[in-house]
């Protein structure tokens, strides 16, 4: 229940039942692309996907009026919270394969991508690094739907928004070709 109604950060999808629509959201695109790419391993992924962000059910409050980081969630972080919660779940199964297990994790714990962004570790598997680019995108193109909703009637540039490190432009592509209908 509370992963179902926790939001998913302070600045995006920062809403009731925003973490578990990002974490959807990634496991779908992380699905579709392991569909491309031969030798991920589409069900590790996919899992993954969905348990990446596990340790903010611990790190953050869940009244998305006021979302913060609650006292464990600033004295450890949302890593490795979520890191020792997965480790403890797979604990409690008898004869959880290691190596699913490893895997599992490492995703967890190198989600971020880079240690200057609070991964512990670098992505080192396919599954893992695909995980963290569904997730960094997720990120980046939410970024994009907050700055439009902020968006002065008539404007078409937003404001500099420091997550994506530049202005988002919003104005329409006026020598775009016409768009095909689907046959």
């Amino acid at each position: 229940e509370l992963y179902r109604r926790a939001p998913a950060a302070k600045h995006h999808q920062a809403y009731e039942h925003g973490l578990l629509e990002h974490c959807l959201s990634v496991a779908q695109g992380v699905s579709a692309i392991s569909a491309t790419f031969p030798g991920i391993d589409r069900d590790v992924a996919v899992t993954g996907a969905l348990l990446h962000d596990i340790g903010k059910l611990e790190a953050y409050t869940t009244d998305p009026s006021a979302i913060d980081l609650t006292d464990a969630g600033r004295l450890q972080g949302e890593i490795p919270l979520g890191y020792y919660r997965i480790r403890r779940e797979i604990e409690d199964i008898d004869g959880f394969p290691p190596r699913l297990a490893e895997a599992l994790l490492h995703i967890i714990l190198s989600h971020h991508g880079t240690l200057e962004h609070g991964s512990p570790v670098v992505p080192c598997t396919r599954e893992a690094t695909l995980v963290h680019f569904l997730d960094n995108l997720g990120g980046r193109l939410g970024s994009f739907d907050r700055l439009q909703k902020e968006l002065p009637v008539g404007a078409s540039w937003s404001s500099f928004d420091r997550a994506l490190g530049t202005s988002a432009f919003f104005g329409a592509v006026e020598d775009a070709p016409p768009r095909l209908e689907a046959a």
